[in-house]
C-alpha cells in the first residue's frame, strides 16, 4: 500500500464541513480556529488539510469530468441513462443551475478559505522560520492553483483574502486575481519550496520549487505572456529535476507515481472514500462492469480514436474491449452498446465503448481505483510550453528541441512514426504543438482551455454545440448571485 501523505483524519474531521458548519459546529474535539492551529505540528497537520482539498470529488470540476466531455476527446459515457443531466456538458446546454457548476465553485473556495486558516495562524504560531515559511509557501501554492482554476472557469470572480470575507463580494477582475494573488502567490512559493529532490520519502508529493515555476509558466501561458511563459518553463528545464520517463504507459501506473516527470500530482491510497486518503477521481471514469472499477464516465470520442492513428500513445490512453491490462481483462459493461452510430444504416461509428485508460488501476474492486494519483502538471506538458511560448518568441529552433523531445519519447523504438518535426514556419509550428498536446495530454483535462486560450473552441467546437462569446466561461452558480442579492453580475449569455 502507498504511503498516506497528506490525509491525517483529524484534519478531515476539521475541515470537512461547510463554511458555515465550520463556524456554527466545531467537529470533534471542538477544534475552532481560536483553538487550532496552535503549535508547529498543528501547522502541519493544517496543511495537509489544505491538500485535501484535493481529494474531495467536486474538486475535480464538480465530480464528473466535464472539461474533457466539453472537448473533443470524451463524450458523457457510462451506460446511456446514468447520470443524463451530464449529457448537458456534452452538447453545452448547460446554464447556472447545474449541479456540476455549483459544486466546483464552491469546493475551490472552501480550498481557499483552509488556506487563509493556515497563513493568518503562521503569521503568530511559535515555529522554526524556515519551516513556517515552506508551510507558508505550499499553502500559497495550492491557493494560486484554486484561483486559477476558477479565473480560467468563471473569469472574473470575488476576491476572497481571509477566513471572515463580507457576506457579498463582487466580483473582481481576473487580471486583478492575476496580479494579486495567483502571481505573487506562486513567487513566494518559487522562493521558499525546496525541490523536489530535496523532500524525504515521507514528503513526497508535497509541492516544490519546480512545481511553483511549471504553474506559473502555464499562467502566463494563458495570460499570453510568451516571454515569462518561456522563461518559467525553461527555469523547470534547467533545473536538472525531471525527465521524461522513456515508457509513456508507466507514467500513469502505480509504480510511476511521483516520477521523474512528475510535476505536480494528487496523491491518493486504495481505500473508498476521503476519510481513508481516497480520491474518486478515477472512480468516477475508470472501467464500468468488468473489472468493476469505475463509472466510466467521460468515454474516449471516436474522433480521438481517429486522430491518434498510428500514434502509440492512444494503447496507454485508451482501453478498448477486450484488452487485458496487468493480468486483468476488460469486458465492460453489459448494459453499455458496444457501438453506437450516427443512424439507423450502421454505417458511420459515433461512439464504442471504450475508456480512459490514464485512470486505469489493475484490480477487480472500485477501492483501487480510489488509489489513483490524478496528475495534474507534467514534464511533458512543460516542454511543451517551453516549445509554444519558444515559437510564439519567434525561437522555432529552440523549440523544436522540446517539441521533438516529448515526439521522441512518445514514439519509442518505432522509427517509422512521429518524426521530428522541422518546419520553423511560425503558424505552421503553432497548430503542430496544439495538435501534440492533444496527443500527449489527452483526457487529463487540458483540452478544452487550450482550445479556448489558443481561439481555437468555435472552430472544434461549434459542431458540438459550442457558442462564441458564451462558452469560453462557465455560468456562475445561480445560487451564488442569489445569495449576493445581484451584486454577483452573470457571466454573458448565461440564465
Amino acid at each position: 500500500m502507498k504511503r498516506k501523505i497528506f490525509i491525517i483524519t483529524i484534519i478531515t474531521l476539521l475541515f470537512s464541513a461547510s463554511c458555515e458548519d465550520f463556524l456554527d459546529n466545531p467537529p470533534q474535539g471542538y477544534l475552532t480556529t481560536a483553538s487550532f492551529p496552535a503549535t508547529a505540528e498543528d501547522a502541519i497537520l493544517a496543511t495537509n488539510g489544505v491538500y485535501n482539498t484535493l481529494l474531495i470529488w467536486n474538486f475535480h470540476s464538480g465530480g464528473f469530468p466535464i472539461l474533457d466531455i466539453m472537448s473533443d476527446e470524451a463524450s458523457k459515457g457510462s451506460s446511456p441513462g446514468d447520470a443524463i443531466m451530464i449529457n448537458q456538458f456534452d452538447n453545452f446546454t448547460f446554464n447556472s443551475s447545474a449541479s456540476s457548476i455549483q459544486s466546483w465553485w464552491s469546493t475551490l473556495y472552501q480550498g481557499i478559505r483552509r488556506s487563509y486558516l493556515v497563513t493568518e495562524s503562521l503569521s503568530w504560531i511559535e515555529m522554526n522560520e524556515n519551516m513556517r515559511n515552506r508551510l507558508s509557501a505550499e499553502v500559497k501554492f495550492l491557493r494560486a492553483y484554486f484561483y486559477f482554476t476558477l479565473v480560467r472557469a468563471y473569469g472574473d470572480v470575488p476576491k476572497v483574502v481571509s477566513t471572515s470575507p463580507p457576506k457579498k463580494l463582487p466580483r473582481s477582475s481576473k487580471s486583478e486575481i492575476y496580479e494579486e494573488i495567483i502571481i505573487p502567490d506562486l513567487e513566494f512559493a518559487m522562493e521558499y519550496l525546496p525541490e523536489k529532490s530535496e523532500y524525504n520519502t515521507a514528503d513526497m508529493g508535497r509541492v516544490s520549487k519546480g512545481a511553483a515555476r511549471g504553474l506559473l509558466s502555464k499562467v502566463y501561458l494563458f495570460r499570453k505572456d510568451f516571454i515569462n511563459a518561456e522563461k518559467y518553463a525553461l527555469e523547470v528545464i534547467n533545473s536538472g529535476q525531471y525527465t521524461l520517463d522513456p515508457d509513456f504507459a508507466h507514467v500513469f501506473s502505480e509504480d510511476g507515481e511521483n516520477g521523474t516527470g512528475s510535476i505536480f500530482e494528487i496523491g491518493a491510497v486504495t481505500e473508498s472514500g476521503i476519510l481513508y486518503g481516497g480520491n474518486q477521481y478515477a472512480n468516477t471514469i475508470s472501467v464500468r462492469g468488468t473489472p468493476n472499477l469505475g463509472w466510466g464516465f467521460g468515454r474516449p470520442t471516436w474522433e480521438l480514436i481517429q486522430f491518434f492513428g498510428s500514434d502509440p500513445r492512444m494503447d496507454a490512453t485508451i482501453v478498448f474491449i477486450g484488452e487485458t491490462i496487468e493480468g486483468i481483462t476488460v469486458t465492460g459493461d453489459l448494459g453499455t452498446p458496444d457501438t453506437t452510430y450516427t443512424d439507423e444504416t450502421k454505417v458511420e461509428i459515433l461512439e464504442i465503448e471504450c475508456y480512459n485508460q490514464k485512470t486505469f488501476m489493475p484490480g477487480t474492486e472500485p477501492r483501487y481505483s480510489w488509489g489513483h494519483n490524478r496528475r495534474i502538471l507534467r514534464y511533458a506538458d512543460v516542454l511543451l510550453i517551453a516549445a509554444e511560448a519558444l515559437n510564439e518568441n519567434d525561437k522555432p529552433v529552440e523549440a523544436l528541441t522540446y517539441l521533438n523531445q516529448v515526439r521522441e519519447r512518445a514514439r519509442g523504438s518505432n522509427p517509422s512514426v512521429l518524426p521530428d518535426i522541422i518546419t520553423t514556419n511560425k503558424e505552421q509550428l503553432r497548430d503542430i504543438i496544439l495538435e501534440e498536446r492533444h496527443r500527449e495530454l489527452a483526457l487529463e483535462g487540458h483540452r478544452f482551455w487550450d482550445l479556448v486560450r489558443t481561439d481555437k473552441a468555435e472552430e472544434v467546437l461549434g459542431p458540438l454545440g459550442f457558442l462564441s462569446g458564451k462558452n469560453e466561461l462557465m455560468p456562475i452558480p445561480a445560487n451564488e448571485i442569489y445569495i449576493s442579492e445581484g451584486v454577483i453580475i452573470q457571466n454573458p449569455n448565461y440564465l
